[in-house]
């Protein structure tokens, strides 16, 4: 029976916030069964807690921010998509800035830092939303649909209309070791002209070639050039993880993603959780209708340290 899990030691990482350029330390600690995924601004005084659900993500331009009682933190979706991918269920996220370092412009870090620590087995089983009925959310060409599945999977049709960024799209099967060795290392990436706007209006203060794929008229601008061939797809898909797992629980189904962004997934995931008749929540080792114990993946996090 697939059980919920945490890490077994605390770690930290220091980094700086790619929008405010301003040095951010995070440490994550074990948490106890049904915590979830819980931000503590420790700066403020008192600290405001900030569960990461989709109720209170309160802004997705540019990065999925969550909120709460006027305190936010910012740029939460690379370090979600890490836990998720390791099966992390319950952390305290504790953070004394509004936005999480940026690292090198993935979620590689993150994972880096979270294997390190080391899972432990608690003593609730996992539970997972699983789909019965397709759902969708569409705004002109852009669009988000789930299907029914036995595994997560996620497919991303990316286009853009620049002579140097091809169409992209790619499937991922969902495992823990296939996303740290195939998606966690894919960069969040960028258009030069668009960071200069940024920038002069305030925002990418922290952004560099260190920490973002910077594509130029002619192509890519850092010097050590891409990751993958299909960099730009694979941060897309990471960045729809990430998302994705302010449901709260892992799921069951197939994402089908056509030039979605930050803003479609939250709608996306805002639209599914009111959809009460397309999906049923499951625990790990229940029973289906014919009487048969439900088999439910998900990445265990066997290189947990003993």
């Amino acid at each position: 029976m697939a059980m919920q899990q945490t890490l077994k030691d605390k770690v930290t990482l220091t980094g700086i916030g790619v929008h405010s350029g301003r040095e951010t330390t995070v440490t994550l600690r074990p948490a106890e069964a049904g915590t979830g995924i819980v931000f503590h601004r420790i700066d403020l005084s008192p600290a405001v807690s900030i569960e990461a659900i989709a109720t209170n993500v309160v802004n997705t331009r540019l990065c999925t921010t969550i909120g709460r009682n006027g305190a936010v933190v910012s740029t939460v979706e690379h370090l979600m998509a890490a836990l998720a991918s390791c099966g992390v269920d319950n952390a305290h996220v504790d953070i004394d800035g509004a936005e999480v370092p940026i690292m090198d412009g993935s979620a590689a870090p993150f994972v880096a830092a979270i294997r390190r620590a080391g899972a432990k087995k608690l003593s609730r089983p996992r539970k997972y939303l699983v789909v019965k009925k397709p759902v969708s959310v569409a705004d002109g060409d852009k669009k988000v649909t789930i299907m029914p599945s036995r595994r997560f999977k996620v497919s991303f049709d990316m286009r853009f209309n620049h002579p140097a960024v091809a169409s992209q799209h790619l499937t991922m099967r969902f495992d823990g070791e296939e996303f740290a060795a195939a998606f966690a290392s894919a960069r969040t990436f960028g258009f030069l002209a668009e960071v200069e706007m940024l920038k002069a209006n305030g925002l990418a203060r922290g952004g560099s070639l260190e920490n973002a794929v910077v594509i130029g008229d002619q192509g890519v601008l850092n010097p050590e050039g891409l990751r993958f061939e299909d960099e730009f797809v694979r941060h897309k898909i990471l960045d729809t993880v990430g998302d994705l797992a302010m449901i709260g629980c892992p799921i069951l189904g197939h994402v089908k993603a056509t030039r979605s962004g930050h803003d479609m997934n939250h709608r996306f995931v805002t639209e599914l959780l009111t959809r009460t008749d397309c999906w049923k929540l499951v625990e790990a080792g229940e029973r289906n209708d014919e009487g048969a114990a439900l088999s439910l993946p998900l990445p265990e996090l066997a290189w947990s340290k003993g």
